[in-house]
């Protein structure tokens, strides 16, 4: 086997290895979140707005990566809960600031407990200099793909969409 060929199948396993542990991430913040009854998009917002309240949908949408449809149907949802305001922006008919109540906040902050348990029974049980380097190497991979992402936008800024082989 050459060298090209192992360096390949080096990457495939690393990125398949990395898929798998984002599911399982994935799957074990949703049951942590399903003990205060709150979804993984939910929480997304939730906690969002614990960092960056008085937001528009748009925005949220923006910091989320998710469509602003997606977003409003979940506003929605909390706000027929208790869990988050819409209010008017001065002289902007069409955009409201999105606002946590009371009610919002305190189970964002157990939302954002309990995430903070997960992590640290277990991330935080590898040595500090292991998660130092792996988050040298999250960070420099972020860069890349958001080279990538700007090299396949279009002229206007959207995203590139990625070619079927069958589509071709």
């Amino acid at each position: 086997m050459t060298e090209g060929v192992q360096q390949g199948d080096a990457l495939i396993r690393t990125w398949l290895r990395f898929v798998r542990m984002n599911q399982r991430l994935y799957a074990a913040m949703n049951q942590e979140l399903r003990r205060l009854d709150l979804s993984i998009p939910q929480f997304d917002v939730l906690s969002t707005l614990t960092e960056r309240e008085g937001i528009t949908q748009q925005e949220l949408a923006e910091r989320l990566y998710v469509t602003k449809g997606n977003v409003s149907g979940l506003v929605d949802r909390l706000a027929a809960s208790g869990l988050v305001v819409r209010q008017p922006i001065a002289g902007d008919r069409r955009s409201y600031a999105l606002h946590l109540t009371e009610k919002g906040r305190a189970l964002a902050e157990r939302g954002i407990a309990a995430q903070r348990a997960y992590v640290e029974r277990t991330l935080g049980v590898l040595p500090h200099t292991d998660i130092a380097e792996l988050e040298r190497v999250l960070l420099a991979w972020r860069d890349i793909l958001r080279r990538d992402e700007e090299d396949r936008s279009d002229p206007a800024g959207r995203p590139g969409r990625i070619r079927s082989p069958a589509a071709e």
